[in-house]
């Protein structure tokens, strides 16, 4: 694996690694005295390694996560790798034609780098979202010693995004749906019928409504199911969802405890949204923009903080 390494602000490393012939860029965050190092793996979407999106139209929506557990690990004594997707930020390759096995493998590069650099210290594996599915596989596969699972699913990702039609549509404003019911639109029916057509393409990347759409990793999505891989986990797990997350169903920080058959421990938090911010209206996706300008939740920080303190910090 060849590594490059500059040094970069004073919070950490820029780095840079090899996934298969593409060069990775990331952030290495050293701890003073470190006595374990976690990989951050962010969620979907086009997200640099603080779990940043490029939003359309050149906007960008703040996201923060990996950002803000790093630097609350350093401050207890856990370095950390966090890197920008293929096609993303400093990284090469294409964003778009990227498949979610292109993910894990990348994923698993970035472990390797973090294990050569933090050699004899435990390695864990801390997901997003879709990150999640790499930190569980990795923990399935004995690779890392302990994972926390932030804003994750247990089921499939037609059944994810199923969900999600329903529990979006009831969220839009009322005049959207007054214009969308005398149009004689169900949006549920019309995110099936996209959904349909990607799944019959066998094209990289297709064309929906004049957007380019990376249709290798939709479906690959879709029939993703993360239980396979939860079932053969028995390092311990830390999942947490927040309790009004309108991507994820809270109800699953329960079926993941069923599945992983390790020391587990689960939270539905508060009112937190998919990027652990306070919701307490629900509002969901429209509300992200304004749900960002507040930090990250401290109680999820904390947990997350206190749970690798007690499995693998000094006694």
């Amino acid at each position: 694996m060849s590594v490059k390494t500059e040094r970069g602000l004073a919070s950490g490393e820029d780095v840079s690694f090899d996934s298969d012939g593409c060069t990775l860029a990331g952030t290495f965050q050293p701890a003073r005295t470190p006595f374990a190092a976690a990989l951050l793996i962010v969620g979907s979407g086009r997200t640099d390694r603080n779990s940043d999106v490029r939003l359309p139209g050149g906007q960008r929506l703040r996201g923060g996560i990996t950002r803000a557990v790093a630097d609350r690990l350093a401050g207890v004594g856990v370095s950390t790798l966090r890197y920008d997707k293929r096609g993303v930020g400093a990284s090469g390759g294409d964003y778009l034609t990227t498949g979610m096995q292109q993910r894990l493998a990348d994923a698993c590069a970035a472990l390797g780098w973090l294990s050569a650099r933090s050699a004899g210290l435990p390695l864990l594996a801390i997901g997003h979202s879709e990150g999640t599915f790499c930190a569980a596989q990795m923990a399935a596969d004995g690779s890392v010693a302990g994972a926390v699972l932030l804003s994750g699913p247990a089921r499939t990702g037609a059944e994810i995004n199923a969900w999600q039609a329903g529990q979006l549509a009831d969220k839009l404003p009322s005049a959207t749906r007054l214009i969308l019911r005398l149009m004689r639109t169900d949006v549920a029916r019309s995110q099936r019928k996209n959904q349909e057509r990607i799944m019959a393409s066998s094209a990289d990347v297709i064309r929906m409504q004049g957007v380019r759409v990376n249709a290798r990793w939709v479906r690959d999505f879709v029939r993703y199911d993360p239980a396979p891989a939860l079932s053969r986990v028995t390092v311990p797990v830390l999942a947490i969802t927040g309790g009004h997350d309108l991507q994820v169903p809270p109800a699953d920080i329960e079926a993941i405890g069923k599945l992983a058959r390790g020391p587990y421990e689960g939270h539905v938090v508060g009112d937190l949204n998919h990027l652990l911010r306070p919701d307490p209206q629900s509002v969901g996706l429209g509300g992200y923009r304004r749900a960002t300008r507040q930090p990250v939740s401290a109680e999820v920080l904390d947990l997350v903080s206190a749970w690798v303190q007690r499995h693998w910090g000094p006694a």
